[in-house]
């Protein structure tokens, strides 16, 4: 079992900055992809970015060039860099892992205003 807790969202106005963090319960970094969705009200999860266990980075076509997804293996840590936020990201954002069992994140709120 792993649990993967997130911090870092907030309110922020368009054209902000937030980064969002991503800490696992124990060292899974060296085999499993991680990565983020996100999910607004009234819509499905969406997915925004994944990072390999080699470091190779996905991301959504809605915030490529916005987005950076980064990790620190030694920190059991994934981050979200979210730069030049319009109120169309606002939603739950949840950190995932994928090296068998698929774990999931409480979530952390990002809200965007115009």
């Amino acid at each position: 079992q792993v649990q993967l807790v997130e911090s870092g969202g907030g309110l922020v106005q368009a054209g902000g900055s937030l980064r969002l963090s991503c800490t696992a319960s124990r060292n899974i970094f060296s085999f499993s992809t991680m990565g983020w969705y996100r999910q607004a009200p009234g819509n499905q999860r969406e997915w925004v970015a994944s990072i390999t266990s080699g470091g190779t980075t996905n991301y959504a076509d809605s915030v490529k060039g916005r987005f950076t997804i980064s990790k620190v293996n030694t920190k059991n840590t994934v981050y979200l860099q979210m730069n030049s936020l319009k109120p169309e990201d606002t939603g739950a954002y949840y950190c995932y892992s994928d090296g068998g069992p698929r774990y999931w994140g409480q979530g952390t709120q990002v809200t965007v205003s115009s």
